[in-house]
C-alpha cells in the first residue's frame, strides 16, 4: 500500500468492564503517554481544561534513531457512550504545526494521522477499538520514503506494525486500568 492512499491500522481488546470507566480512561490525554512506546507527554492547548470537539492538545514524541518531535492535535469527535445501549468514539486529527516535514499544518486537511478510540458495549464488558490512518499530511514516514522511493510499500507496512505495536501497548494497558478499577469496586 501507498501512503498516498491512506493506509491505516485497527487494534481491539475486550475489557471486562461497563464502557463508563473505559471511557474515562481513553479520554485522558495523558494516559497514552504512561502506556505507548513513542508518545511521551501530552499537553492541552488554547485554554482547554478537558475533551470537546476542536480542542487542541500538543504531543511530544521519541523515537530511537530520531531526533524527538512535537505535534498538535484536535479532536473531531467525542461520543460518550450511552451506558449498555450505544457505542462511544473519541477521535483526533495529527497535524505537524512546526513544519518538520515540510510546510507547517494547522488545518485537519492536511492531518498526519488520525486516531480513534471506539467503544461498544458487549457481554456486560467494552469491547475498545483503536484505529489509526495515516496521511495525508507529511510525518516522518514521508521523509524515509522521498529517501527511497522504491521501498515505500515497505516503509509504509513497517510503520503500521510499529503503530500496532503501540496501539496493541495502550490497549492491553487500558484494559489493565480498567479491569483493576473493577476488583477495587464491591460487587467485583
Amino acid at each position: 500500500m501507498r501512503y498516498a492512499d491512506g493506509p491505516g491500522a485497527r487494534c481491539e481488546v475486550f475489557v471486562e468492564t461497563p464502557a463508563d470507566r473505559v471511557w474515562e480512561l481513553v479520554t485522558d490525554i495523558g494516559l497514552p503517554a504512561r502506556l505507548s512506546p513513542e508518545l511521551q507527554r501530552v499537553a492541552w492547548l488554547d485554554g482547554a481544561r478537558g475533551p470537546a470537539v476542536g480542542a487542541r492538545f500538543e504531543g511530544h514524541n521519541s523515537r530511537e534513531n530520531m531526533p524527538d518531535w512535537r505535534t498538535v492535535s484536535e479532536i473531531t469527535e467525542l461520543t460518550e457512550p450511552a451506558g449498555a445501549a450505544g457505542p462511544g468514539a473519541f477521535a483526533w486529527g495529527v497535524m505537524d504545526a512546526d513544519g518538520r516535514y515540510g510546510e507547517p499544518v494547522s488545518d485537519l486537511v492536511g492531518a498526519l494521522a488520525r486516531w480513534r478510540f471506539e467503544l461498544l458495549p458487549e457481554d456486560g464488558g467494552t469491547r475498545l477499538i483503536q484505529s489509526v490512518v495515516i496521511g495525508p499530511g507529511r510525518s516522518g514516514a514521508s521523509l524515509v520514503i522521498d529517501a527511497r522511493p522504491e521501498l515505500e510499500e515497505k516503509i509504509v507496512d513497517f510503520r503500521l506494525n510499529e503503530l500496532r505495536a503501540g496501539m496493541t501497548a495502550t490497549l492491553e494497558g487500558v484494559k489493565s486500568l480498567a479491569e483493576q478499577g473493577n476488583r477495587a469496586r464491591p460487587g467485583h
